[in-house]
């Protein structure tokens, strides 16, 4: 029972900068000096005839993306050091900087995720489902998919981990998708 505790706490823990980079540009589109910071990645270019991401994907929301996960991993490094139930977490994985560049994993974790979000927005809007509106569950796992696959070079779980990272990171993305919508920073509650 502690082994199945400590692997749900750990694919949490480890993937919170994912999960801050997938969720930061929502906030950072409320933020009054960056509200004007609107290109979109795309460039407002098309292919077969449909934006190639839209208008939501924009260079504002993946920059703060990027220097949010390099923080909050930032933060983790410095956790796992000094706070001995944050090391206990992440036993079995080094969290050092050796191990772990902050910069370069923190930027791997916001652009896989950002860049799973912005590739099923490809697919969403090649499929004809317009801009803001849910497609589930390809809108919830599109991040996480991204997320994982962008640091697999740094950060290797086992199978049943990789099962428990997409069932609790899909159940936090369905409940902060819900606290957004009540919270009128998103459209829809899924």
């Amino acid at each position: 029972m502690i082994e199945l505790l400590h692997d749900v706490l750990l694919v949490l823990w480890v993937f919170i900068p994912a999960g801050v980079a997938n969720m930061v540009p929502i906030f950072a589109a409320h933020i009054p000096s960056l509200r004007n910071f609107t290109a979109p990645i795309d460039g407002g270019k098309t292919f077969r005839g449909k934006r190639i991401f839209g208008p939501h994907k924009t260079w504002r929301g993946l920059l703060t993306g990027i220097v949010a996960a390099i923080l909050m991993l930032g933060l983790q490094q410095l956790l796992v050091a000094y706070v001995p139930p944050f090391r206990w977490i992440a036993d079995g994985m080094d969290y050092s900087y050796a191990a772990l560049p902050t910069v370069l994993v923190g930027s791997l974790f916001a652009i896989g995720a950002l860049g799973g979000d912005a590739l099923k927005s490809f697919f969403k809007r090649q499929v004809g489902v317009a801009p803001g509106k849910s497609w589930f569950p390809f809108d919830q796992l599109d991040y996480i998919v991204g997320g994982a696959v962008a640091v697999l070079p740094f950060i290797q779980l086992s199978v049943f981990q990789y099962v428990l990272l997409v069932l609790f990171w899909l159940g936090i993305h369905v409940l902060s998708t819900w606290l957004g919508w009540l919270m009128h920073l998103k459209d829809s509650p899924i």
